[in-house]
């Protein structure tokens, strides 16, 4: 298929897009199949890609990161999405923990963990959703109490996306000590390799089976006073901040595999025959693509016109919430009609179209449900 949209690309743009998409198709591609069908977290091409600048893709340039722009980042993380979605959800997570990191952390805890982030050695995760709270993010109950040079956290957090896999996680806890003034919920730099910090549970889940998703309990786990990452209280509007450019980055995401999907069926729509010609002439066949095809350009241009929105500094909570919830829903059905295209081998294992219909489905859930971004939306009319 022709790409129109790079007409309006910079060329940094389109040299991110292209390697992103040739590392991604070399290196992830090549292994999605199988590390979807044993769950094995991807050790080894995650290496690969950040030898390329793929872990640090928000970092500046002058902290040894890639320095990409914001719409760049989006060029980059529908590739490795196309290649394998689960694949761009432990990259989308580590990048937007990198990206606070280094935007809030003082230099002393710089130099002590960016290296090790940038190069992949320390794969990050972000401690938030706790099992009662789900989307209502301000309702978490992990608490953390001085104990002299340190602090001691202890709570439940579920879905933590690389949580079992983290070598660096960051967790928000509130103090119970507010006898000082303290108050609000605070972010602290944990070490999972700490005894405190313990994998009940690394979910079994429908798609992205390699994005691995664990339930984490902090008991009495200890954290230095120093590892608290910017102000005490800032947390919770430290998060806030961030949530447009996630949901945007989801909604990349899910556009990727829209495109992934959308090109296997017109691939075998033209291979395939039927009544003596390819399927692709039948007119249900043609319009069903026609219709896929209309459905992806308008969210891959409207994800990419959200990103520089942001990158711009305006306001555009509801333009997120619309990317986000306007991709998630568009690619779960391009993916669905995909498969229906493919017949009874889209059912099959061996077609990659069974797998890209349930990756995506989860793109409408994290980072705020369908329902989530239409509430948001309407409060912003």
């Amino acid at each position: 298929m022709s790409d129109t949209s790079a007409v309006f690309l910079s060329e940094q743009e389109i040299m991110i897009r292209d390697t992103a998409r040739k590392v991604a198709q070399e290196v992830v591609a090549a292994t999605a199949a199988e590390r979807d069908r044993t769950g094995a977290w991807p050790t080894e091409e995650l290496k690969a890609v950040a030898e390329l600048g793929f872990l640090s893709m928000h970092v500046p340039a002058e902290a040894g990161g890639a320095g990409m722009s914001f719409p760049e980042y989006c060029l980059a993380i529908q590739e490795f999405a196309a290649a394998d979605a689960g694949f761009a959800t432990i990259l989308h997570v580590h990048n937007g923990m990198a990206d606070m990191f280094s935007r809030f952390g003082t230099q002393a805890q710089k130099d002590k963990y960016l290296a090790g982030m940038i190069s992949g050695d320390l794969i990050a995760a972000g401690l938030l959703t706790e099992p009662h709270a789900g989307s209502d993010t301000a309702a978490f109950r992990t608490s953390a109490r001085r104990e002299g040079d340190s602090y001691v956290l202890n709570g439940s957090k579920q879905f933590i996306s690389n949580g079992s896999e983290a070598g660096i996680a960051f967790a928000f806890a509130a103090f119970t000590d507010t006898s000082e003034g303290r108050k609000g919920p605070t972010m602290f730099i944990v070490d999972p390799r700490e005894p405190g910090y313990v994998v009940t549970r690394v979910e079994s889940k429908m798609g992205q089976r390699s994005a691995h998703v664990a339930a984490i309990q902090l008991d009495n786990c200890r954290v230095p006073a120093e590892n608290i990452l910017a102000e005490e209280g800032s947390a919770y509007k430290r998060l806030m901040a961030t949530l447009s450019e996630g949901r945007i980055g989801i909604a990349a995401i899910a556009v990727g595999a829209a495109r992934a999907a959308l090109e296997a069926a017109v691939k075998y729509a033209k291979e395939r025959e039927a009544y003596g010609a390819p399927i692709i002439n039948l007119q249900g066949v043609a319009f069903d693509l026609a219709d896929m095809a209309a459905q992806y350009e308008v969210a891959q241009n409207y994800v990419l016109h959200t990103a520089r929105l942001h990158q711009a500094g305006v306001h555009c909570a509801k333009e997120a919430s619309i990317a986000k919830l306007f991709a998630s829903e568009i690619a779960e059905k391009v993916c669905s009609d995909a498969l229906q295209i493919h017949g009874g081998y889209g059912y099959l294992s061996d077609f990659p179209v069974e797998r890209y219909c349930r990756d995506v489905r989860v793109t409408k859930i994290y980072e705020g449900t369908s329902h989530i971004q239409k509430v948001i939306i309407a409060r912003n009319l």
